[in-house]
């Protein structure tokens, strides 16, 4: 029984052998005229060929890392990559920047901006955060007349890189500078005068004299339709709100800083003595009340009691 065995062991070893020594020829025939890859798909569609997943897939962080140092923040991809062994002939290469490109049509990409803000609101942009903080550094120096001045950051997210591209830190500027400038054109004593009271024509200007008064015009008259809107031309406190005299209805706001601005003839007041209003509230309509020859607002600015002429500030040109 054991030569049996050892006849049969001995048989088995040389098969073994023989059949080790086949696929090894195989294997080196194979070989010689083949190669072995990955197969790439992406959303069910081959793409190409890498050499190693392991490489292809460090190539890729590595691309995506270039990316984002174009101001991008975020970037999201609809279809990973799927991986297969493949044999493929020796002479075919293989494709890792085609496949590349294939997955940059699947990404999605989130850019990140700073804008630049004026009383919380939006004005410019630029891409990074460093242009942003040297441009408010710079605008708050340049305009630090201009009190309360609230110039601030505020991170962006958009999808359309078109407002990268535009985001530039001259074009900031200019649009910044055009905007300031406007406010401490309309500005008294640091009070900004951000709208006008009413639209309409100027009918009386400041110094006119008239036969209507016995002393030169101290305020500007504006033509305007029965019950317009009445706004306050800035932040303040209503001094006073009522019946007064050759005024009519009257409305004053004190602005701080010895600015006060009155709002003369109205029909009706809509505030009360101690609220406090913003710029741009409704405070009363327009009427003739008072010693007035028609419909029409008479707007005095004072400072530190003294009437100065409005169009210095508001109206200009009209």
């Amino acid at each position: 029984l054991s030569k049996y065995i050892k006849y049969y062991t001995k048989k088995t070893f040389k098969l073994i052998n023989i059949i080790a020594v086949a696929i090894i020829i195989v294997a080196i025939i194979i070989l010689s005229k083949y190669k072995l890859v990955c197969a790439v798909t992406i959303d069910g569609e081959r793409v190409g060929y890498v050499d190693s997943k392991e490489k292809f897939e460090q190539e890729i962080e590595e691309y995506i890392n270039d990316l984002k140092g174009v101001n991008v923040a975020f970037i999201d991809i609809d279809n990973l990559p799927e991986y297969g062994l493949r044999l493929i002939s020796k002479s075919e290469e293989t494709n890792e920047n085609i496949i590349l490109s294939k997955m940059e049509e699947q990404m999605k990409f989130t850019y990140k901006l700073y804008a630049i803000t004026l009383n919380g609101e939006e004005k410019s942009k630029v891409n990074t955060l460093e242009e942003a903080e040297t441009l408010v550094a710079e605008l708050k120096s340049e305009y630090s007349s201009i009190e309360d001045l609230n110039i601030g950051i505020k991170e962006l997210y958009t999808e359309d890189m078109k407002e990268c591209e535009t985001a530039t830190i001259k074009t900031a500027r200019n649009s910044m500078i055009e905007e300031l400038d406007v406010i401490k054109c309309n500005s008294i004593n640091g009070v900004y005068l951000a709208c006008v009271p009413v639209s309409g024509v100027i009918t009386s200007r400041f110094g006119a004299i008239e036969d209507i008064r016995d002393h030169t015009h101290m305020g500007i008259d504006i033509g305007a339709s029965y019950g317009t809107q009445i706004k306050a031309v800035a932040d303040g406190t209503i001094k006073l709100a009522e019946y007064y005299g050759g005024y009519g209805n009257l409305v004053i706001i004190s602005h701080g800083n010895g600015i006060e601005t009155y709002y003369g003839h109205c029909s009706s007041l809509y505030v009360t003595e101690g609220q406090k209003v913003k710029a741009g509230d409704v405070i009363a309509a327009v009427g003739s009340t008072g010693n007035s020859t028609g419909n029409h607002l008479h707007f005095e600015i004072r400072q530190d009691g003294s009437q100065v002429n409005p169009e210095n500030y508001i109206y200009k040109g009209q």
